[in-house]
């Protein structure tokens, strides 16, 4: 359910699994378990954009048989394609090379409390500076390469890859629901992968006993992401990001509070 929620929303699905277990005296669930539960986030979002998946393959066959190379959806879906590879390519470089990954200061209370509060700012500052003209009719590939690298940033405990690349995409002249829906379509082959392979490495590791939460996990995930899809989609409408913003920065502070003053 922590993931539904929070993998749309702009807050950081990671931070939340990473700090809620620990606030509640339960173990950290690793990286495994919580990438699995990522499936069930891309379930939601294919039923959700089912429509708009199917125009996309429209357009990618409209492309190659009848060379509507500028046909919208035919770039959108190559904006999607290459606004995946910077987060793949350094997804498998942490993988390879950074072997302490999962114990390391990234994922720690402190760290993920002062990204938190780092990201209430810049969102703050693309509500106050973004000029909110733009939708996916004006997509171009710069614009999945560029989101497609600040959605990297996310593979950092507390960034928020739909925070992250929202508020890229508003800072870049778009409105918030477009760039929401942008991001929720370029975050499919991310958010696929990494579950992929968390699932992987969960069923490598767990036993079949531990195996049966995770899965009841992934459609408890999938239920919730889909409610919350939808919410971000009409709340972005009409309404700022203010409430987002307001609760990562004091979010933030309590996570900072907590840790160099514990609660007695």
């Amino acid at each position: 359910m922590i993931q539904g929620l929070t993998e749309f929303l702009p807050i950081s699905s990671t931070a939340h699994l990473k700090v809620l277990p620990i606030l509640l005296g339960w173990q950290d669930p690793g990286v495994s378990a919580i990438a699995s539960l990522q499936l069930g986030s891309i379930i939601a979002i294919i039923i959700y954009f089912r429509s708009d998946l199917l125009t996309i393959s429209s357009g990618i066959s409209k492309a190659f048989f009848h060379n509507r190379w500028n046909d919208t959806s035919f770039k959108l879906a190559l904006s999607i394609f290459v606004g995946t590879l910077p987060i793949v390519f350094f997804g498998m470089s942490i993988k390879i090379f950074w072997t302490g990954y999962e114990v390391s200061i990234v994922r720690s209370i402190p760290s993920i409390g002062l990204v938190s509060i780092l990201m209430s700012l810049l969102m703050l500052l693309a509500e106050l500076l973004g000029r909110r003209f733009r939708t996916l009719d004006d997509i171009q590939i710069y614009d999945g390469l560029l989101i497609g690298l600040s959605q990297s940033l996310a593979l950092i405990p507390g960034v928020s890859r739909s925070g992250i690349t929202i508020t890229t995409a508003m800072l870049t002249g778009w409105k918030r629901q477009s760039a929401a829906k942008l991001t929720f379509l370029l975050g499919i082959p991310a958010i696929t992968l990494s579950g992929i392979v968390g699932l992987k490495g969960a069923i490598a590791t767990f036993t079949f006993r531990e195996l049966i939460p995770l899965f009841l996990g992934i459609c408890a995930s999938a239920i919730i992401s889909y409610l919350s899809i939808d919410f971000l989609i009409k709340f972005l409408q009409n309404q700022s990001m203010m409430i987002f913003i307001t609760y990562r920065f004091f979010f933030g502070i309590l996570l900072l509070s907590w840790f160099y003053y514990p609660f007695q």
